[in-house]
């Protein structure tokens, strides 16, 4: 059985498209994992102290096999392969690769190391506006509301969009 789930982007050090197109390379060899859209990619404002360069950030959607623990495990692998240090480190900080499990079918999970849907998921442009390119039509389990829905009324507020030639999501 698979489930359809999304997979929120982001980072905002280094060769930001280059570590999120490996990412989702990464995302895409897992097994048990397979890509079926690709959100383009955006330019955000950071959210929050401390001061910090802007984000790119995109979205994917996939089909999976894994249960959501396993797939948030190897999440977290292809953060710490792109150097992505967790430990000791202030929330809202600059980062090599943020990878956030926004949605996993229709499953609302509240655990200690993982709550799905994403709990800030509706209050993030940065993250609705790519995740609604890729699952527009997907209902949020918990707010009953489409991610088109909450996007719209997310606005695009620090949203920027990449000149056509840059803005490839691969």
């Amino acid at each position: 059985m698979t489930v359809t789930a999304c997979i929120g982007l982001g980072a905002n050090l280094g060769d930001r498209e280059a570590t999120l197109c490996e990412a989702i390379d990464a995302i895409e060899s897992t097994r048990g994992v397979r890509v079926v859209a690709r959100s383009s990619l955006w330019e955000t404002d950071p959210v929050g102290p401390p001061p910090q360069g802007p984000y790119l950030n995109g979205a994917v959607r996939i089909e999976t096999s894994l249960d959501a623990r396993a797939l948030l495990a190897r999440l977290h692998e292809i953060e710490a392969d792109a150097g992505r240090v967790r430990a000791d480190r202030p929330r809202n900080s600059a980062r090599t690769l943020d990878l956030d499990l926004l949605l996993f079918g229709d499953a609302r999970i509240d655990e200690p190391a993982l709550v799905v849907p994403h709990p800030r998921l509706h209050e993030r442009p940065f993250v609705l506006v790519p995740l609604a390119e890729v699952a527009g039509e997907l209902w949020h389990p918990v707010l009953q509301r489409t991610i088109a829905e909450l996007a719209g009324r997310a606005g695009r507020a620090g949203v920027r969009g990449r000149a056509d030639g840059e803005r490839s999501g691969r």
